[in-house]
């Protein structure tokens, strides 16, 4: 979740059971959300947005035009333009693709979409003035380097300490880290091999991990 000066709430992604996510951290408004790319675990909870969205009218989604369309082909009873029927559980919600590197206001924030290989497919990172939050990158070409200069606060999955075909491994996240320049980077996406004790333990200084409920504070501009 990222949440704007102003108050307005962006959500990225929404896995299964994200509802339970958001009850958990008291969140009860969604202004817009960004998907990452359309894989199960980044995409099944999509039904649980009908919490946010029916009081405050459609719910604006937010994407690649592959993952937008990936999503509307297999949910498509949501965007079919059919009324919802009385206690339906369907969400209103209207989806947009988005053009790598152009940048676009979404929920109150200035967002770039940057996109990055995710080993078969291509998944879409969001910047926010001074963060960005990266998941499920494979690799970073130099044009999403470029347009990553001047972060200062990173997330970034990190998987195993070997090198895995779909997923940063933890020393390339560090790597790509170091080159983004970021002075604070905090790695997600990790698995329970390793833990949180032991990596805070071992990492560089200003690399650490993520953790649920982890707050951080940006520069929007």
């Amino acid at each position: 979740m990222v949440e704007a000066s102003d108050g307005q709430r962006v959500l990225i992604d929404t896995p299964p059971e994200v509802r339970l996510q958001l009850v958990a951290a008291k969140i009860g408004t969604v202004d817009a959300v960004l998907y990452t790319h359309e894989h199960a675990d980044h995409v099944h909870g999509i039904d649980d947005l009908r919490a946010v969205s029916v009081s405050n009218g459609p719910l604006r989604l937010f994407g690649s035009p592959e993952a937008i369309d990936n999503i509307k082909r297999r949910f498509h009873y949501i965007f079919d333009g059919s009324p919802p029927p009385v206690r339906s559980s369907k969400p209103e919600l209207t989806a947009h693709g988005l053009a790598v590197g152009k940048r676009i206001s979404v929920g109150g924030l200035d967002v770039v979409p940057i996109e990055f290989d995710h080993g078969r497919t291509m998944v879409y990172g969001y910047r926010f003035g001074n963060f960005a939050y990266l998941t499920d990158v494979k690799s970073i070409s130099a044009v999403a380097y470029d347009l990553l200069q001047g972060v200062e606060i990173l997330v970034i999955n990190a998987l195993f300490e070997k090198a895995h075909p779909a997923h940063l491994s933890i020393p390339e996240a560090i790597e790509a880290s170091e080159r983004i320049g970021a002075r604070r980077t905090l790695l997600t996406h990790l698995t329970h091999r390793y833990s949180h004790a032991d990596l805070c333990a071992r990492l560089p200084a200003g690399v650490e991990p993520a953790y649920d409920g982890v707050r951080v504070e940006f520069d929007e501009g």
